[in-house]
């Protein structure tokens, strides 16, 4: 990102429902300033692709288009900003998102979302990523951790 924003320190939000973890997403989605990337790390239904739902709410992409891409890869959604939304699940090495031009992405306007970004955190590290990892609790409760959030994003989730 061209300016540096001042980051924030790690803190977690609790969701207790879809519609909660839906709204969370929300707001992270529209406060986004374009330039993000999205590291999102769990397991397997604990959250990820109804958060990343939320994120494309906020940034105001019809939701009914929004779905994981783990057969696509890449997903594509135009909103009021570029977002791409990134399955790393099915890939064998970091290497291979290098290989799809993951850095040409990585760039103003776009927000670029990593699901199972843990599989390619080597690759993901260098562009900053804001990283967040949801925690499956129990039935309806998911643990969400944030890491190097922007203030602004920050201050609007807590």
């Amino acid at each position: 990102m061209g300016t540096f924003q001042s980051m924030s320190e790690t803190f977690q939000i609790s969701s207790n429902s879809v519609e909660q973890t839906l709204d969370i997403g929300k707001t992270i989605g529209q406060h986004l300033q374009g330039g993000e990337v999205i590291a999102l790390i769990g397991q397997l239904a604990a959250g990820k692709t109804h958060l990343t739902k939320g994120i494309a709410m906020g940034l105001e992409v019809p939701t009914e288009e929004v779905n994981s891409p783990t057969f696509t890869l890449i997903n594509e959604y135009e909103g009021k900003l570029p977002l791409y939304h990134i399955d790393a699940y099915r890939l064998d090495t970091p290497q291979q998102l290098a290989n799809i031009g993951f850095d040409e992405l990585c760039s103003p306007p776009n927000i670029v979302l990593v699901e199972w970004a843990d599989i390619v955190w080597s690759i993901v590290e260098a562009f900053n990523p804001i990283i967040i990892k949801l925690q499956h609790e129990e039935e309806n409760q998911r643990n969400i951790q944030f890491e190097n959030t922007p203030n602004s994003l920050a201050s609007a989730l807590k």
